[in-house]
């Protein structure tokens, strides 16, 4: 029964290898178009600037004029009596009186206390901030992407470093095998390597389940087909010569929160000048072209018929001098509001200082620990060599080559961990530096 469960999962990673052999490459450079073509969140938040776009043109600034144009028309039917001056008096049954009119009006404002100006102001500041938004979507969306992409990278090599530790214990149960067949060995040699394959397998077939899993949320990230398979790029490059004082210095300039704050007080400014205007006059234009005809058929009407066209225009100037105090209370309002946004940009200033410094003490520890990981994965490599070659030669026991294998696995392990914590460490320094779109990945 032993064999039997030991085939059956060796079949099903010879299948997998033949699938993986199969999957295309998704680089770095394609994963980053697909997230920016396809990204749902990336969609909604370029969605949201056409409408801040919108509102910023001059279809929406109230500076041009409005032009209304009216029609009617009325049918009067009376029965009517009256007494000339010379005493006669005469009747008319179902007089008809027929109305008609026409006009365009055009309306323009001179001057509405300059409120207009600075909210077309506003809504300049709004359609860059909302441009500001959607940089920072993209930016946490590649972020979260590569945090998905390089799990699906470390899980690769694991799998890879897991694939090649049972191919090992696979020899090793060979060669137990043998020595149990010329009667070098007991079979607690052979028992013991089938144990370890059986160990090695369960643990590739869980490092593949996590593999699939992890390439499910890469797609749902890119926002494709979630059944698409592909493989991921290990290689993993450091961007050089980066510093402390640069990337403090670069995140006071292109943090992206400091940069919306700062829009967004600029937007509050214009709404306190804008309030403002409220308490000053409006003066505005109108000017009318009409036609009116009237049609009268009764005996009694001074007019039968009357026809008049012309062109009428009027200045006018309203000044609310006092509307129960609405519009200061407004004024005070917005006032607040924006010392309320002096006090949070202070505070997005101290977390971004705080927030590039953690980052940087993340990413220089980070690349130590990779640094160790490395010589700690060379001496296990160096020592598994020699373990090996001993086992070959009877000197050592299976335990302690297979204690030698085991350590050189979790020092590859360990290694990969490190190389993409790092990675991942540098790019959330540079996302928060404000450098995360200016830089190859």
């Amino acid at each position: 029964m032993r064999r039997i469960f030991l085939a059956f999962p060796f079949s099903l990673l010879v299948i997998a290898q033949t699938l993986l052999g199969q999957e295309s490459v998704m680089t770095k450079e394609k994963a980053i178009d697909l997230a920016l073509k396809n990204n749902l969140d990336i969609q909604v938040a370029r969605n949201t600037k056409k409408i801040d776009d919108n509102n910023a043109s001059i279809l929406n600034s109230r500076y041009l004029p409005s032009v209304t144009g009216l029609a009617g028309g009325s049918i009067d039917r009376q029965n009517t009596e009256g007494q000339l001056a010379s005493g006669e008096t005469r009747r008319a049954d179902g007089a008809e009186t027929r109305r008609y009119n026409a006009s365009v009006n055009v309306n323009y404002t001179l001057f509405d206390g300059l409120g207009r100006y600075y909210d077309y102001k506003s809504f300049k500041e709004r359609s860059q901030q909302s441009e500001l938004e959607v940089r920072q979507t993209i930016e946490l969306t590649i972020l979260q992407l590569f945090t998905v992409y390089y799990e699906l990278a470390r899980l690769t090599e694991n799998t890879k470093n897991l694939q090649q530790a049972l191919e090992i214990s696979k020899d090793r149960l060979t060669r137990a095998k043998y020595q149990f067949e010329y009667g070098q060995n007991t079979g607690l040699d052979v028992l013991n390597a089938e144990v370890d394959i059986n160990t090695d397998s369960i643990n590739l077939l869980n490092s593949r389940q996590q593999l699939r899993n992890t390439m499910r949320d890469l797609n749902l990230v890119l926002n494709q087909d979630l059944s698409s398979t592909f493989t991921a790029d290990t290689l993993v490059e450091f961007v050089p010569g980066l510093r402390m004082e640069n990337m403090y210095n670069e995140a006071k300039l292109n943090n992206i929160r400091l940069q919306i704050v700062e829009k967004e007080m600029n937007i509050n400014r214009y709404s306190i000048k804008s309030a403002k205007g409220t308490l000053l006059p409006t003066i505005g234009l109108t000017g009318t072209y009409g036609w009116n005809e009237l049609n009268n058929n009764s005996p009694l009407a001074f007019l039968i018929q009357n026809t008049s066209n012309g062109v009428t225009g009027s200045i006018n100037l309203t000044w609310n001098i006092f509307d129960g105090g609405t519009a200061i209370t407004g004024i005070k309002n917005v006032k607040i509001a924006y010392e309320n946004q002096e006090l949070l940009k202070k505070q997005v200033q101290l977390e971004v200082e705080r927030d590039i410094r953690n980052a940087w003490d993340s990413y220089t520890n980070a690349l130590y620990v990779l640094e160790v990981q490395e010589k700690n994965l060379q001496t296990n490599q160096n020592n598994f060599n020699r373990t090996n070659e001993r086992y070959k030669l009877g000197q050592i026991t299976s335990i302690e080559f297979r204690q030698a294998q085991l350590n050189l696995l979790n020092a590859e392990l360990a290694q990969s961990q490190a190389k993409y914590s790092a990675k991942l460490a540098e790019l959330q320094m540079l996302q928060v530096s404000g450098q995360l779109l200016n830089v190859d990945f």
